[in-house]
């Protein structure tokens, strides 16, 4: 059933706002994805405070303009699109979804927006591959605390060198 002029200018009003609040937009062509499984991807980016939804091209493009992002290639227009809104955390959804079109062997990413910075396929699949905001911080905990243990170590040893050459004097001088 065609939608009216109202219910379209809603979606519009509606997918702008999406737009506004996400820090991370991907378009994507989900042809070949069952229902099943696009369920189960809408069910892991709802963990990571995202958001996959089947889009219109022409009220994408006319939120697009209202949300003031700049010009989008002609490649996210063609052919059908669902396009990810990550609020949270800007890549981690992003992984998600690589990962389960790659796994399905269907579908491809289009392009997308990184803090309204258009980034095309190839630079969203570089930004997929990267680690997780979490594996850095737990990388950068693990540099920072690396000197420290290694000092602690070097202390040791000098305590560990004491009390050996202490138990070799006792044992010297006929002590048990």
């Amino acid at each position: 059933m065609a939608k009216t002029r109202k219910q379209k200018e809603e979606a519009v009003v509606i997918l702008t706002d999406k737009l506004r609040r996400a820090k991370s937009v991907v378009f994507t062509d989900y042809q070949g994805l069952t229902m099943n499984k696009l369920s189960d991807l809408r069910n892991k980016l709802s963990d990571q405070e995202a958001e996959f939804a089947i889009t219109k091209n022409t009220l994408v493009e006319l939120a697009l303009k209202d949300a003031h992002y700049s010009k989008v290639s002609d490649d996210i227009k063609t052919g059908p699109t669902a396009t990810l809104f990550a609020y949270g955390d800007e890549i981690s959804p992003l992984k998600i979804l690589a990962k389960a079109l790659k796994d399905a062997q269907i579908g491809k990413i289009k392009g997308g927006f990184l803090n309204q910075e258009f980034l095309d396929a190839i630079s969203l699949g570089r930004l997929a591959s990267l680690p997780t905001k979490q594996e850095l911080q737990g990388r950068v905990v693990g540099v920072l605390v690396a000197p420290l243990s290694g000092m602690v170590n070097v202390l040791q040893g000098n305590l560990r060198n004491l009390v050996y050459a202490l138990d070799q004097i006792r044992i010297q001088k006929g002590g048990e």
